[in-house]
């Protein structure tokens, strides 16, 4: 799900930044090297995959809740190709966030494979760096684990590099620059690393419907609509896929809300782990504001939540997140460009320069930062 904020949410989600350069110049950046397209309306409207997202549409609508369509990054040539049976099926067999190989255009065929292509980037997978450290002569000694796919550690690799850019995702960043300060091997980092981590507002639910609104025996995997009630309610809602390959006559819904709560991560040096204080009361404000979508459509619809998906008669998904975001938020841990404060050549790169919540999906705006701030970072520091 590739979205793009509206611009006039744009202010609380990067205040330090200037939206307009954002909007003119970094988003469409990132649009075009992620492949951003959007579903074609008339085979949304006949294909069998998205009976679920029609359905999703009528009962929003129903409601009196705006339905629009969300850009992604999948080959929509790809998937009518799976629906008419000519190539091999990635969406319409089950396949979302790990193992789709086919039409998804993940990082590995659109950014890592540019960089590749320049002949200067080495990419090495199952490899986790442990540790980062001032070297003797200048630079940082980088330490780092190589893995089997078992996640056992097969050798240890030591290398010197004059600059090292942090992009582990908002919590393998934060995890390991937490550790790196507080067993001292960073001690200089400042006091807002770990701090302002957030889940995007995440929570989950389902509603059963009536047996003459039945979303599919075939869904694709790939959600393409939502339900906007930001403006009104703080929430936005995926209308999301149960593709359980059965009919189940049931809506599916991940929302994105404005949640007010920020998690910090801090050193347990007792049990040698970074630990985050989040707690699972502080989801409350997600599910007040995503019903303020699905109580409505209930009433509307005679409908009913689901209580058998996420647990024994339990409604709402509150235990993950798809979304994690901060613990090293730009301009507090960082500069404005993500460079760490307290160390000249180290920079964060990722979702932990967001403080918490995008109000919609997060990595369009990661790439767009990322992009804002490696063009700044080469034209002043290399």
């Amino acid at each position: 799900m590739a979205v793009t904020p509206k611009r006039e949410n744009f202010a609380a989600i990067l205040p330090s930044v200037n939206a307009d350069e954002m909007y003119a110049t970094y988003y469409p950046r990132a649009n075009a090297g992620l492949g951003v397209g959007t579903i074609d309306p008339a085979w949304f409207d006949t294909t069998a995959c998205y009976q679920y997202s029609r359905v999703g549409r009528k009962h929003a609508q129903r409601s009196g809740f705006p339905f629009v369509f969300v850009p992604d990054v999948y080959d929509w040539d790809y998937m009518k190709q799976e629906a008419a049976g000519t190539v091999t099926k990635s969406a319409l067999a089950g396949e979302i966030l790990y193992g789709n190989n086919h039409g998804k255009k993940s990082l590995q065929k659109t950014y890592l494979a540019q960089a590749k292509a320049t002949g200067r980037v080495t990419i090495s997978p199952l490899h986790m760096v442990t540790s980062v450290a001032p070297a003797s002569g200048g630079g940082y000694t980088v330490v780092i684990d190589q893995l089997n796919t078992n996640g056992d550690t097969t050798a240890t690799k030591t290398v010197i590099a004059d600059r090292v850019f942090f992009a582990a995702g908002s919590v393998g960043t934060s995890k390991l620059l937490v550790k790196l300060k507080a067993t001292g091997a960073l001690p200089n980092l400042n006091g807002e690393v770990g701090k302002g981590w957030g889940d995007n507002g995440n929570v989950m639910c389902g509603r059963a419907n009536h047996l003459w609104d039945p979303t599919g025996r075939l869904q694709s995997t790939i959600p393409c609509s939502g339900i906007d009630n930001w403006a009104a309610g703080g929430a936005f809602a995926e209308i999301a896929p149960l593709p359980t390959g059965i009919e189940t006559y049931a809506s599916f819904y991940l929302s994105i809300t404005r949640n007010p709560n920020r998690a910090q991560f801090s050193w347990n040096a007792a049990t040698g782990r970074v630990d985050l204080n989040w707690q699972t009361s502080w989801k409350q404000p997600s599910i007040d504001m995503a019903k303020t979508i699905f109580d409505k459509i209930n009433a509307k619809e005679g409908t009913i939540y689901r209580t058998d998906l996420f647990g024994v008669y339990k409604i709402w998904g509150d235990h993950l997140t798809y979304h994690p975001l901060g613990g090293a938020v730009l301009n507090k841990a960082t500069d404005n460009y993500g460079r760490l404060i307290g160390y000249s050549g180290l920079y964060v790169i990722d979702g932990a320069l967001i403080p918490g919540n995008t109000s919609v999906n997060p990595f369009v705006t990661i790439t767009a930062l990322a992009e804002r701030n490696i063009e700044k970072i080469i034209a002043t520091d290399l």
